[in-house]
């Protein structure tokens, strides 16, 4: 995303943040969510409207006024808050704009499954149908395909869910089949649980370990992560019995592998010959 742009997204958050700081309830903040999802709808099918709204010869006052005159029948005020400011501060192209909203609208619903007491659960929902998307490529690709109109990719997707999880979560998934991404829709998935985690101001230590762990020794594994990183660590097992021992521990860009078969690879390449 072009830096203006980025800068842009950031004015219109902090405005999402006094929204749902102000707001009255969880429900108030899934109409936001709702709505800035619909808006991303409108732009994304009316392409002369986005490049007005980012058209740097139009005045401020004008794009803003647009966006009044477009949506405040159909959006409520807090949600016109969040457009106005992200206009004004004008992004700089029309992807750009309609990714911007897209954005929102996934923050506006992480923020309300923070106030309903559920970000926790969602996080943990994104992250298992991540690792489903990882073993079923079939199923990722046909997620994705762009020759299949959306409604027939969110029927899959329900099929796949099965009322499993949350309706926040199946919003985030919806909207992420419904417009196809450039990069593998496990990675986004993994980014939603990503996001879900760092507004709990945590961050994701994806840990492969040989065998389940008990809760205790996963509440254990966290609190030592933790220390470590310096910050609240949210472990997410993955289970691989190939390992034979140990644990291989991703946070980040950053591996610890310390299982017996990565220290089996390392001692053969040490080994002379």
């Amino acid at each position: 995303m072009h830096t203006t742009s980025k800068a842009a997204l950031d004015a219109a958050a902090e405005e999402l943040e006094r929204v749902a700081r102000e707001s009255s309830g969880s429900e108030e903040l899934d109409r936001t969510s709702q709505e800035l999802f619909g808006v991303a709808d409108v732009l994304e099918s009316h392409l002369e409207l986005r490049r007005y709204l980012v058209d740097g010869s139009v005045p401020e006052e004008a794009r803003t006024n647009l966006v009044d005159g477009v949506f405040s029948s159909k959006v409520s005020e807090p949600t016109l808050r969040v457009l106005r400011s992200l206009v004004a501060a004008r992004p700089a192209t029309t992807t750009d704009l309609l990714t911007a909203v897209e954005e929102l609208g996934r923050d506006a619903t992480l923020a309300q499954a923070e106030q309903d007491g559920s970000l926790s659960d969602v996080e943990d929902e994104l992250f298992r149908f991540g690792r489903i998307l990882e073993a079923e490529p079939r199923l990722r690709t046909l997620l994705v395909d762009d020759t299949t109109v959306a409604d027939k990719r969110v029927e899959l997707l329900d099929s796949v869910l099965s009322d499993r999880v949350r309706p926040t979560t199946h919003r985030l998934l919806e909207q992420a089949v419904r417009r196809p991404y450039t990069r593998a829709l496990d990675r986004v998935v993994e980014d939603l649980a990503a996001a879900a985690a760092e507004r709990r101001d945590r961050s994701i230590a994806r840990v492969t370990a040989p065998v389940v762990l008990s809760d205790e020794q996963e509440e254990r594994l966290g609190e030592v992560l933790s220390r470590l990183y310096g910050r609240s660590i949210s472990v997410q097992l993955d289970v691989d019995p190939e390992l034979l021992g140990g644990l291989v521990v991703r946070v980040g860009g950053e591996v610890i592998d310390g299982s017996v078969a990565g220290r089996l690879r390392s001692a053969r390449v040490s080994l002379p010959g």
